[in-house]
């Protein structure tokens, strides 16, 4: 069995760049004083068969095999957490990304300004569209000539699992379980590839933000976007939850691997990761399925990363 992590759109990890670790994980984050359920939505617990047994799944990764989990009940957000409620939270905990600390992070190289490209000296080597970009963040996602003002219910993205922990504790939340995940991302379906069904384009119609066109080339926007959408695009699943797949990946909270004979030892801080990405394309990532899972390292940030929460009842 191959037990790498295959090459997908979402895994330009840090470690891949620089060896040093910046991270500092003693900023002091205070909750707020009161937890709102707004725009989450209650999942009943119950069972359903988490995996896939199908033959478009990344062996890799560890899809498989289908297997009857069990699900507390629990609170989902309905969207991921958007630029404006991530600047919420740093405005009022002063809190500094791993982006920022480390002074750069991934972005895609067709979102790159020409000016800002004179300036680009590394890329991921086995990925070269991921370019390295000095004082790429969360409030500045394709460098220091970006913003997000025009964007603010857009996914926040160059989030890394450390700074996703930090706004759960803030907010009285937390990541969800990979099971967890997907059982609400599956929206009372049973074992349907996407949230809404079997077929990617039903009529016709687009139902997620992925890529179109020649990988990593050509995007033709189909979809209508080329970048990430406002995160109440398209229509929601069963459970009234919206791009639970496509858009930008999502973290969970545990590990990449649980079976620890089963794993490659450079993968061994990788958190799960689910959902997909604006950069999937059936080509090269088909990760934009409710199975599918990836994983990246604990401080890694990306122009196509970010998350939403649960919490317990």
């Amino acid at each position: 069995m191959d037990n790498n992590i295959q090459s997908c759109c979402g895994a330009a990890k840090r470690s891949a760049i620089t060896k040093k670790n910046m991270i500092d994980n003693n900023q002091s984050i205070t909750a707020k004083e009161t937890s709102s359920n707004e725009n989450m939505v209650l999942i009943q617990g119950g069972k359903f068969l988490m995996g896939t047994n199908d033959p478009i799944q990344n062996r890799g990764d560890f899809e498989g095999p289908v297997r009857e989990v069990a699900v507390d009940s629990f609170y989902i957000d309905k969207y991921s957490v958007t630029n404006e409620q991530f600047r919420q939270f740093i405005d009022e905990t002063g809190y500094v990304t791993d982006a920022e600390k480390y002074g750069w992070s991934f972005v895609f190289y067709q979102f790159v300004s020409k000016e800002l490209e004179k300036n680009i000296s590394q890329v991921v080597q086995q990925t070269p569209w991921w370019y390295v970009v000095q004082g790429a963040y969360w409030k500045h996602p394709e460098g220091p000539d970006s913003s997000i003002d025009q964007r603010l219910d857009h996914p926040a993205v160059h989030i890394s699992w450390n700074d996703a922990q930090a706004y759960c504790k803030w907010a009285g939340k937390r990541l969800p379980t990979e099971k967890e995940w997907e059982y609400a991302a599956r929206g009372d379906l049973i074992q349907q590839t996407y949230p809404w069904g079997n077929e990617l384009l039903p009529d016709g119609k687009h139902q997620c933000n992925i890529w179109q066109g020649k990988f990593p080339q050509v995007n033709t926007k189909d979809d209508g976007f080329f970048g990430t959408a406002p995160v109440h695009t398209y229509e929601a699943n069963g459970y009234g939850l919206y791009q639970m797949i496509g858009n930008v990946w999502e973290w969970c909270s545990h590990p990449f691997y649980q079976d620890t004979h089963l794993m490659n030892p450079e993968y061994k801080e990788f958190m799960v990761m689910k959902g997909g990405s604006y950069l999937c394309h059936e080509s090269y990532c088909n990760r934009y399925r409710v199975a599918a899972r990836t994983g990246n390292t604990m401080d890694s940030s990306t122009g196509n990363l970010g998350f939403r929460c649960v919490k317990d009842l």
